[in-house]
């Protein structure tokens, strides 16, 4: 036979590779990569979780937001019904006052058979209950006497005429005035003394 012709066999093999430290690379690449793919599938899951609490937090306040809003408007239509119902009924406890004045006064009128000092009496009884009615329901009169110092909060000044008291002191009194707990119903009628005459 000829040289040329060999045994396959008995050609010069290729060195063999260890293949040990390669798949070592491979495995620790894997292993890498799976931890990654988790810590991925990890971040994820927490992604998903705070967007869902988020999602449940913003419906809760959503649900405590359109509860205060209902309760605000409950309230100011609670609070708008009792303004008309201070309104219509406001004067309900003065009314109650004076309708024994409006008896005593019909009562009085009816009598036709009267004296002068019956008469005076039956007044005097009558302005008695408007009087007490007044103080029930905190309604004072402002009458201010000659001499006292002019308020411009509880006075009405019609003019200033000269007089024995002193400048910018009420000098007459035209008008009673009335306030009712303190806040004035109707400033008395008054003349201001401008100083003595001269």
């Amino acid at each position: 036979m000829s040289a040329s012709k060999e045994n396959p066999d008995s050609q010069a093999k290729e060195p063999a590779v260890d293949t040990s430290e390669q798949l070592e690379v491979n495995a620790d690449d894997a292993s890498s990569e799976a931890a990654e793919a988790q810590e991925q599938l990890e971040a994820e899951k927490d992604w998903a979780t705070l967007l869902s609490e988020s999602e449940a937090k913003i419906a809760q306040y959503h649900e405590e937001l359109l509860r205060a809003r209902a309760e605000a408007e409950n309230i100011r239509r609670r609070a708008q019904e009792d303004v008309a119902k201070a309104r219509k009924f406001g004067t309900e406890s003065f009314a109650e006052s004076l309708i024994p004045v409006r008896d005593s006064l019909e009562a009085a009128l009816a009598l036709s058979d009267q004296t002068a000092e019956a008469w005076r009496e039956g007044v005097e009884a009558t302005l008695r209950q408007l009087n007490a009615a007044f103080e029930r329901n905190l309604l004072r009169e402002v009458a201010p006497a000659a001499g006292e110092k002019f308020d411009p909060h509880h006075h009405q000044a019609i003019s200033a005429v000269p007089s024995d008291h002193p400048e910018g002191t009420v000098a007459q009194l035209l008008q009673k005035g009335y306030t009712i707990a303190d806040r004035v119903l109707r400033p008395a009628l008054v003349m201001v003394s401008s100083g003595q005459p001269g």
